[in-house]
C-alpha cells in the first residue's frame, strides 16, 4: 500500500500531538524528540510534525516541510527513480539515509516552484539514538539560517529549510 506523506512543521509538538491525535482518532506512531509522526489508516495518509518553535509563523507561514509518498519496498523507490529521470524530471538518491529515526532509501524531487518530495520506504527503526539535525527537529535549519530565514521573506518556505539543512530532509 502507498500512501501520502505529508511533513509540517510545527511550534509545539506536545499541542500538535494532542491536535492531530484529536483530528484523526488515532495517536501517534513515533514520538521521539522534537518529532512525531501518524500512520493514518483513513484517508491514507503518513502525517510528520517536526518541532521549529518560533520560525514556524501563523496561518500557513512556514507550515510545509516537504510532501513524500511512501512505498513498500526499495524496488518501488528506484522504479519511481528511473521514471522520473525517464521524464527528464532532476532526482536525488538517498539509499540506506537515516533521518527522522528511521532506515530509508528514497529519492528526492521539487517541483517547478520548488516544494520537495520524496518518495521512499522505511527499511527499519533507526535507534533512540539519532541525532536530528542542529535545532532540535529532523530538518529544522541552525539558528543562524533560521534567523536568516525570518530576515529574508523570499527565502520562506520547505525549500529554504531543507537547504539550511544541508540539501537534505536531515542531515547526514
Amino acid at each position: 500500500m502507498s500512501r501520502l506523506q505529508l511533513a509540517l512543521n510545527v511550534s509545539d509538538l506536545n499541542e500538535a500531538i494532542t491536535y492531530y491525535s484529536n483530528l484523526f482518532g488515532t495517536a501517534p506512531a513515533k514520538v521521539r524528540p522534537g518529532y512525531a509522526n501518524f500512520q493514518i489508516i483513513e484517508p491514507p495518509l503518513k502525517l510528520v510534525l517536526m518541532e521549529v518553535g518560533e520560525l514556524r509563523g501563523e496561518g500557513t507561514v512556514m507550515a510545509l516541510n516537504h510532501l513524500g509518498v511512501e512505498v513498500e519496498s526499495t524496488d518501488e523507490v528506484y522504479q519511481a527513480s528511473e521514471r522520473l529521470r525517464g521524464l527528464g524530471i532532476s532526482t536525488r538518491e538517498e539509499i540506506d539515509s537515516v533521518c527522522c529515526y528511521a532506515r530509508q532509501d528514497k529519492v528526492w524531487t521539487d517541483d517547478p516552484n520548488g516544494a520537495p518530495w520524496e518518495i521512499y520506504t522505511v527499511t527499519d527503526d533507526a535507534p533512540e539514538s539519532t541525532q536530528p539535525v542542529e535545532g532540535g527537529a529532523c530538518c529544522a535549519p541552525t539558528a543562524i539560517a533560521a534567523a536568516d530565514l525570518l530576515m529574508d521573506p523570499s527565502r520562506r518556505g520547505a525549500l529554504a529549510l531543507r537547504e539550511a539543512a544541508g540539501g537534505s530532509c536531515c542531515a547526514s
